[in-house]
């Protein structure tokens, strides 16, 4: 058990639980001197410089979850030109602190007030006059608003402090008052004000803290202020005054605990208080040696606070006395659900509770169930006899032992020792076979998940914990994002889950970055990887290559999409009317032809061009001009006319100026001007000369001229003696010549 002791002898007790801090990464890239020239281009950004990075002298901001850190250097800081470049940048590392992206920093902007990141990883830089700028990952280019944009009014004064969350930014301005902006994630983001905090002009916010909106009942952030001997709770309804009761006087720090429940609170006297949010109680505090304020405070999970001193990093729980760590360069905390990953010029840490499934197998002295199994899988390795006697000893309690470790490994960033942990599993798996083998068989797939975004090319430091949280789906996200797309790739399909996003977002990435390559070289290759993933929407791929100027490989793309109604949409937008027209036909789907035609007919609208085009176009092909006929009877008779006229169907248009003659006879108060040359008699007229041109229609000629002459003879003698005729006879012989 000599080993299980070393183990625990990294471990610092804090009250009854045991903690540890794991260097994840050390030493990071940018701390050693060959940094000081590197580029970028390992991750696809070439001539980015990236230099080393000192935290005492930049903005830094790390998303959770493992996510990357983002830099940009303090220009109220002093610093030496011959260690800096002269023009700012904005850095973004991975966790591991390898560069993934480099940029200038857009000139002619007030001053940088904070760095943060959303929950879909978009880099948020929070300006002095309120202004939010919007970076696009991985290759850190703007937002697509070129400017920043304005979340405080112009007469607010700007930003006096603001924090931000993964669902937005609280920011409290000059005059104190306190802007919340919920809807980063959009171009528009729309801030709303909360209700005035009553703050006067002498008192001054000493800190803030925000609890966020899926803790509080009204489903809207609360933003808590420290205010003299105060706390103020502010929200869209109203404020609220916070534990006067308590007499916990001015709070220099607050900080909210992962599930916004509880609130740690340094005081002016040196006290470090933790209070439920309501302000209730106060549940324990801590006397801290200094009353200097602390330059950050973090939860450590759910049960201990860490309080950070430049040198000196205090670990303060519910009993006992504190753990001290000290770090001679500064530091900064992320806070994660589990933990608290601490970073430095120079490694990379975690900080978190030991699961209690790895306390049972390594404390010191313990005869728990699972570390006899893990003992009794040592003497089975060494050929022991005293393997089988463990055995005997938990028998009665082996799947308990049996979970014990296969939970314990999952906790383990070591891999030696997870596969110790997992052999051990797999002793007691084989005296028990009343345990689920699926399990064993699901956390090997999750700890090679793990143990692939861990490695330090990828640094995703992701605890078993927060990859439950974050999802597989998600994770798969954010590796397509970083352009990790052959890893990606191969975690689907070790999960057997849908590629295709992966592949479709490799294959617009190809696209886009691919501006050189020849379009019959570049489909080539694009075909080679969508052919993995079956019913893949090559319309997609196509419209996006339609969108980054390559029209004729979008063309070439489409031609594979086997969806019609994906496929015709597409062909429209990139003006190959004939080809989505043909296609339509051949999809049998009649509302698709519709679709078509009335596109085409509208662009020969728009464009001022000649019916003749859309009419050449539809008459050579029967479907077409037969659905259009079909709908053109029933309300475009002056296009089906010139459409007949136009292709020397000329009886056909003969028969329809008859219709039309028809169905305006059955209104004979609609005719206008003179009834010796009404609209009626004219469409007859119009109709014989038409039939009198086709040799097969002499009949119908014929008649329609007799037709003309008589109305217009009947309507003559009628009009000759209207004077003479009473009111109803004229009614009568009017309605008889409309029949």
């Amino acid at each position: 058990m000599s080993s299980s002791v070393s183990i625990a002898a990294e471990w610092d007790l804090l009250s009854d639980r045991f903690y540890r801090r794991l260097t994840l990464y050390s030493p990071l890239p940018w701390s050693t001197p060959a940094a000081a020239g590197a580029t970028s281009s390992s991750s696809g950004v070439s001539g980015a410089v990236i230099g080393r990075l000192d935290l005492s002298t930049h903005i830094v901001a790390a998303a959770p979850f493992g996510g990357p850190i983002a830099a940009v250097r303090d220009d109220s800081k002093i610093v030496q030109l011959h260690s800096e470049p002269s023009r700012r940048r904005v850095l973004l590392f991975s966790s591991s602190g390898h560069p993934i992206a480099s940029a200038p920093w857009p000139p002619l902007l007030p001053r940088l007030h904070s760095l943060g990141f959303s929950s879909s990883l978009s880099l948020l830089a929070l300006l002095s006059d309120g202004s939010l700028l919007r970076f696009r990952l991985p290759d850190l280019q703007p937002s697509p608003c070129s400017s920043p944009v304005p979340l405080l009014p112009p007469a607010s004064g700007g930003v006096a402090d603001a924090l931000f969350w993964g669902g937005g930014v609280a920011i409290l301005t000059e005059d104190n008052r306190v802007v919340v902006a919920t809807d980063i994630e959009v171009d528009d983001p729309h801030p709303r004000h909360l209700a005035d905090p009553g703050i006067g002009d002498e008192e001054h916010v000493l800190c803030m803290a925000v609890v966020e909106a899926q803790f509080v009942m009204s489903g809207s952030p609360e933003v808590l202020l420290a205010v003299g001997d105060r706390v103020i709770a502010v929200d869209e309804d109203g404020v609220q005054v916070l534990g006067e009761e308590l007499e916990i006087g001015p709070v220099q720090k607050m900080a909210v605990s992962p599930n916004g429940k509880l609130l740690a609170a340094f005081a002016h006297d040196g006290r470090l208080l933790v209070i439920p949010t309501d302000f209730s109680r106060i549940i324990f505090e801590y006397e801290c040696e200094s009353a200097l304020p602390p330059e950050q405070i973090a939860w450590c999970g759910l049960d201990s606070v860490l309080v950070y001193w430049p040198e000196v990093l205090l670990m303060v729980g519910p009993n006992g006395d504190p753990v001290q760590y000290n770090y001679d360069e500064p530091i900064k905390l992320i806070p994660e659900c589990d933990g608290v990953r601490i970073l430095s010029n120079s490694s990379m840490e975690f900080l978190h509770r030991v699961s209690d499934s790895t306390t049972s197998i390594f404390g010191i002295g313990s005869m728990s169930p699972a570390a006899l199994l893990y003992d009794a899988r040592d003497h089975y390795d060494r050929q022991s006899a005293k393997a089988y006697d463990n055995y005997q000893l938990i028998s009665s309690s082996l799947p308990e032992a049996i979970e014990a470790c296969i939970d314990a490994a999952g906790h383990e960033f070591d891999v030696s020792r997870q596969r110790t942990l997992l052999r051990a599993a797999t002793y007691g798996l084989a005296f028990c076979s009343r345990f689920p083998h699926e399990r064993f068989q699901e956390m090997c797939k999750m700890l090679r998940v793990l143990n692939a975004v861990r490695d330090p090319e990828i640094g995703m430091p992701l605890t078993i914990h927060q990859y439950k949280l974050l999802t597989t789906s998600v994770l798969i996200g954010r590796l397509i994002n970083a352009n990790q797309h052959l890893l990606a790739l191969r975690i689907s399909e070790y999960l057997n889950l849908n590629p295709e996003v992966v592949i479709m977002h490799w294959a617009c990435e190809k696209i886009t970055a691919s501006t050189t390559l020849p379009d019959t070289v570049l489909l080539d290759g694009l075909l080679d990887k969508l052919r993995l993933c079956k019913g893949i929407s090559y319309a997609a791929v196509a419209a996006h290559a339609d969108n980054s100027g390559r029209r004729r490989l979008a063309a070439m793309l489409v031609d594979h999409e086997s969806q019609s109604s994906k496929q015709i949409p597409l062909l429209l937008s990139i003006d190959e009317q004939d080809k989505a027209l043909s296609k339509a036909i051949e999809s049998g789907d009649t509302d698709l032809v519709y679709l078509v035609l009335f596109h085409i007919w509208q662009k020969v609208a728009v464009e001022k061009k000649a019916p003749l085009d859309f009419f050449g176009v539809i008459n050579a092909r029967p479907v077409a001009r037969d659905l259009f006929m079909a709908y053109a009877r029933h309300s475009k008779h002056e296009e089906l006319k010139d459409f007949f006229l136009s292709t020397g169907r000329l009886q056909d248009a003969a028969f329809l100026l008859l219709k039309e003659s028809w169905e305006l006879e059955k209104n004979p108060m609609a005719s206008k001007g003179s009834p010796l040359h009404g609209p009626q008699v004219r469409l007859i007229e119009q109709a014989h000369r038409l039939f009198a041109e086709t040799k097969e229609h002499v009949f119908e000629s014929k008649a329609s001229e007799e037709h003309a002459k008589l109305l217009r003879h009947m309507l003559g003698w009628a009009w000759r003696r209207r004077p003479k005729m009473q009111p109803h006879k004229l009614k009568i012989v009017m309605s008889y010549l409309a029949a």
